[in-house]
């Protein structure tokens, strides 16, 4: 029995060599001969060797005999044998493998490797070797896969056990990934590899990036990132080809979440500097949505983002206190901009020729309400005199629909308060939800800043005034503010907010549909919480603390008052009076 230098397990070698002995399914895996196929053509490992007129076959194209599984007979390729050496199939093989008591985790699995503490299974030798510790009997950090006479955890060279799991490129300890080295030179390698330009070598624009990635504290999900994520196609290609990046170069590429995901990863590491992507990015859309438009639908479409719609977004952007995304609502008033041109070209009318009836038969040619937004183009034509003044009618004003009873309500909260077999974040944002009523949008904008801790209580900040927390959900919140960010794994060029609930994309939350979606899932249903909670809120307070409390507009507050059929006109003289009995 030798220790595979490749993968670190003590098996019988299929090849012995300088570098050390290699198991058979690492030699299988890495060190077999690659040939031409004589069927795919291509240069791969050979599966099965030229014999009796059949050419060489790669795995791809080598399948076994199909012979009868000796489990369930069924006639099947069986490339496994049992201890009678009858073929065992591949399903039922690995549902039929023998298990033994594992002598880390005592769970009875089969065994991946069998170390001086005794067999081991794959999820405890995965652990054991990545998480190297402080021999306590010669002092190297190695991983420890033996015991001494005290039961002290030891290596294995303590006890007589010649396993070396020492990376033979760094001289690291533990983290085996394959031909001897560790998961954090590989991981160099391939990020190297990756972010290479024209000439072979990474750009020094991107050595922050190429840092980041090398540098991530779990090396294995990084390699598996760089080797699957389709994002890292679109990085590689751009690296490849050599151009300075940009945010104006990544504007040119369709409108995709790898796009968006790309940049907001060269933003995270300071390759490009941080703009307002919600608003920014919008004329990059705009110009992929013009090209297959008339110019004359151009020339108005585009002075009316640039001039109108974006000009007021930044102004707004400026001075909110809160977070509030523009992105849909620009996209939308867009493309309803341009779906009436088209409307006008149909019925062959020119923007001078509109009158109000055109309006109106547009208004009421509807399925829903999105053609109301034409209200915003025409405020610009008519400013540049494009058109004479028309009048849009307001949105019907609807009172909300779906409610959660209440009935259902306060079990689902107790829930989302006492179950812990729901994840951490899904009870804390279903929580709120549920109590509070906030938009998605603010909830997942909350950061450890949001929190008041006190002595005896824990407030949360949603509008001007905190709000008194239950134990319970302050406590979720604290674990929350108080874990180690697990996603993404990557430094940050300059300091950024700590998100409790991190998204995928580095440095952002996670988005409001992915946070509605997640919740769904767990059966928590986000708009009908919501509506009962702001309904259950507007029937105990008066509209202005309900509006300080929560963070909505006052007009909102007051239309959520109205629809739980409360009147606290007395409530405010009242407190008018008690204000100028004060000053008195």
């Amino acid at each position: 029995m030798h220790t595979c230098v490749t993968c670190g397990k003590t098996a019988a070698a299929a090849l012995v060599d300088d570098d050390g002995a290699v198991c058979h399914l690492c030699y299988n895996r890495h060190r077999r001969p690659r040939r031409p196929c004589g069927r795919c053509g291509q240069l791969k490992r050979i599966a099965c060797n030229a014999r009796d007129g059949q050419p060489d076959l790669c795995d791809g194209c080598y399948r076994s005999p199909d012979v009868t599984c000796s489990i369930c007979s069924r006639v099947r390729p069986c490339t496994s044998r049992d201890q009678q050496r009858q073929p065992i199939c591949a399903t039922c093989y690995q549902r039929h493998r023998t298990g033994e008591p594992c002598a880390r985790c005592g769970r009875t699995k089969p065994s991946t490797t069998r170390w001086p503490i005794g067999p081991v299974c794959q999820t405890c030798y995965t652990v054991v070797l990545r998480s190297p510790a402080e021999c306590s009997r010669c002092g190297t950090v190695q991983p420890l896969i033996a015991r001494d006479d005290d039961g002290a955890a030891v290596c294995g060279p303590c006890v007589g056990f010649a396993a070396d799991y020492t990376c033979r490129q760094c001289g690291r300890a533990g983290n085996p990934h394959s031909r001897g080295r560790c998961a954090h030179c590989v991981l160099a390698e391939r990020v190297n590899i990756l972010l290479a330009g024209p000439d072979g070598t990474v750009a020094p624009q991107l050595e922050p990036l190429a840092a980041a990635l090398a540098d991530a504290p779990s090396p294995f999900p990084a390699i598996q990132w760089i080797k699957e994520s389709p994002n890292t196609k679109l990085l590689a290609r751009l690296a490849a080809e050599g151009p300075t990046l940009s945010h104006e170069l990544l504007d040119e590429l369709p409108p995709s979440r790898n796009q968006r995901y790309i940049r907001q990863l060269l933003v995270h590491t300071g390759v490009l500097y941080e703009r307002n992507e919600d608003i920014e990015h919008i004329p990059g859309w705009l110009e992929h949505e013009l090209a297959d438009k008339p110019a004359a639908h151009a020339n108005l479409a585009r002075p009316f983002l640039h001039w109108f719609l974006l000009r007021r977004a930044r102004q707004r952007a400026a001075v909110r206190r809160h977070p509030a995304s523009a992105d849909r609502d620009l996209r939308r008033r867009v493309s309803v901009a341009l779906d009436f041109l088209a409307w006008m070209d149909q019925r062959d009318l020119t923007l001078a020729d509109l009158a109000q009836e055109h309006i109106d038969e547009w208004i009421t040619g509807a399925t829903s309400q999105r053609r109301y937004l034409i209200r915003y183009f025409l405020k610009w034509t008519t400013s540049r005199r494009l058109t004479r003044e028309l009048t849009v009618p307001s949105i019907p004003w609807q009172e909300p629909q779906d409610l959660l009873d209440e009935d259902d309500r306060w079990p689902l909260l107790q829930r989302c308060l006492t179950n812990d077999a729901l994840p951490t974040d899904v009870r804390a944002a279903g929580a709120i939800t549920l109590l509070f009523g906030p938009s998605t949008e603010r909830l997942c904008h909350l950061t450890p800043e949001h929190l008041k801790v006190g002595d005896q209580h824990t407030h949360l900040v949603l509008g001007r005034h905190p709000v008194l927390l239950p134990p319970l959900l302050a406590g979720l919140l604290r674990h929350l503010a108080e874990q180690p960010q697990l996603r993404p794994q990557l430094s940050r060029a300059h300091p950024g907010p700590q998100w409790l609930f991190p998204g995928m994309v580095p440095g952002k939350p996670i988005s409001t549909h992915g946070m509605t979606q997640k919740l769904g899932r767990h059966g928590i249903p986000v708009r009908t919480a919501r509506n009962a909670a702001l309904a259950a809120l507007a029937a105990d307070l008066p509209s202005p603390i309900l509006a300080d409390v929560t963070g909505m507009h006052r007009h909102t507050a007051l239309r959520w008052v109205a629809y739980a059929k409360r009147d606290w006109a007395e409530y405010l003289a009242a407190r008018t009076e008690d204000q100028q009995e004060g000053r008195r």
